[in-house]
């Protein structure tokens, strides 16, 4: 599991001094619907080990060491001096000296630079979790579509046994005279169209397995137990409280958002630029002292005493075009995060708003599927089985009712399937789970 560290809160009273990297702490897998083991066992790897996330788990990383490198001080300088012609004081020579200074920012500087760190940090863990989803839903994608092609060859097998139960029928009644070679044959060519579209669906899969294993980090060749048949769930789909969980979560808007705070922070650091920067000092100089016997008279008591010193530098802010030009361009800047905020709820919003018209007119399909055509093909096909069995029909209208009543069945398993990855989708939208019909996202 990757790891998370809260940049925000608190930590920003502690930045005047070097702040510590701090532990990072393990985070779950997000909670999005995903029922089927399956499923949860391939988001479990590719939350952990899909190239994508590692590289984004990467940048978020180095985006936090900025704060610690930002509001460091300056390093001190150490000046060391020695004298190619002595100085003579009233104490003695001055051989050399050694001075060390330290630059000192304006007030709240380093403040302000470990802010624009720390906003520009959790923008890159939103952008973490961002694309954390982005894999899930492409994951589940993937998934579901796998679903589809599991129960098309499950009622493909069942469809190739009904037929076989009806050849068998057809060289009984060809045997006895009762019905016609013509039958037989159909119901083989039947047979085999099966069989080849069989092998179709398979190497389709096999194309999906390999996506899918890719996704989940996995190694290509790595088997995919067949998908149970997969069900829709009930779940809220009211667009007002999706709008308002996507405000709240889209991961991208977040972002958007931190950048915003730090731009702003950025545009108030700039104007520091017109501050003043001060250097403090402290320089200490060696004085040699005199023999007694070389000097006039009596030495004074400090004779031969080094000299401590320390002195304030102040640095002149007087290029004010320079720095008008580097708060014009923090301003800029800022504009254009704003602008990419807007973009981005305006991208949320069309995610929601395409997935639940998507999601709308697939609830009513599967309905219309379940209420009227599921049923009618169901009682037709009894029908034309006991007027084929009495010979009132031939194979023909038999093979017909058939194909129509398994059609349905794989159109509902389509719509099903479609259901789920159109559900990805506005989970990807919003940033969190759907919440279900009555209920809350968990």
């Amino acid at each position: 599991m990757f790891l998370r560290t809260s940049l925000a809160g608190g930590a920003l009273a502690a930045l005047i001094s070097v702040p510590a990297a701090g532990e990072a702490q393990p985070a779950p897998v997000p909670d999005f619907y995903a029922p089927e083991p399956g499923l949860q066992r391939c988001l479990d790897s590719a939350v952990e080990a899909n190239p994508a996330l590692l590289a984004s788990r990467a940048g978020y990383e180095a985006a936090r060491q900025r704060v610690p490198q930002v509001t460091a001080l300056p390093d001190p300088t150490l000046n060391v001096t020695q004298a190619l012609r002595r100085v003579e004081t009233r104490v003695g020579s001055q051989t050399g000296g050694v001075t060390v200074s330290q630059a000192l920012p304006w007030f709240g500087a380093r403040d302000l630079r470990g802010r624009v760190a720390v906003s520009e940090a959790d923008a890159a863990f939103r952008l973490l979790q961002a694309a954390e989803r982005e894999v899930i839903a492409r994951v589940k994608r993937t998934f579901y579509d796998v679903a589809y092609l599991d129960a098309a060859i499950r009622l493909l097998e069942e469809e190739s046994s009904l037929l076989g139960h009806y050849e068998t029928l057809a060289r009984a009644r060809y045997s006895t005279g009762e019905g016609l070679q013509q039958a037989v044959i159909r119901l083989q060519a039947e047979l085999t169209r099966i069989t080849d579209r069989h092998r179709q669906l398979e190497r389709q899969r096999r194309t999906l397995a390999v996506r899918l294993n890719t996704l989940c980090g996995r190694a290509p060749g790595t088997a995919i137990a067949p998908v149970p048949s997969v069900e829709r769930p009930a779940v809220n789909l009211a667009r007002g409280p999706l709008l308002d969980l996507g405000e709240r979560n889209r991961q991208e808007l977040l972002a958007a958002a931190d950048l915003v705070q730090a731009r702003e922070r950025a545009v108030e650091l700039a104007g520091m630029n017109f501050r003043p920067r001060f250097t403090a000092s402290l320089a200490l100089m060696n004085v040699a002292g005199r023999d007694p016997r070389d000097a006039f008279g009596p030495l004074p008591p400090d004779e031969g005493k080094n000299s401590l010193s320390v002195s304030l530098g102040v640095s002149l802010p007087v290029w004010k075009e320079s720095y008008r030009a580097g708060v014009e361009e923090a301003g800029h800047r800022l504009t254009a995060q704003r602008r990419q905020l807007e973009g981005a709820r305006d991208t949320m919003e069309n995610e929601v708003e395409q997935a639940l018209i998507r999601l709308e007119t697939l609830d009513e399909q599967i309905a219309l599927l379940d209420s009227v055509l599921i049923p009618q093909s169901e009682e037709s096909l009894r029908a034309t089985e006991a007027a084929y069995q009495t010979g009132q029909l031939g194979v023909l209208d038999l093979l017909d009712s058939e194909r129509v009543q398994l059609d349905v069945q794989r159109m509902r398993a389509r719509y099903v399937s479609d259901f789920l990855i159109a559900l990805a989708d506005l989970e990807r939208g919003i940033g969190v789970r759907v919440p279900l019909d009555g209920g809350r996202p968990s």
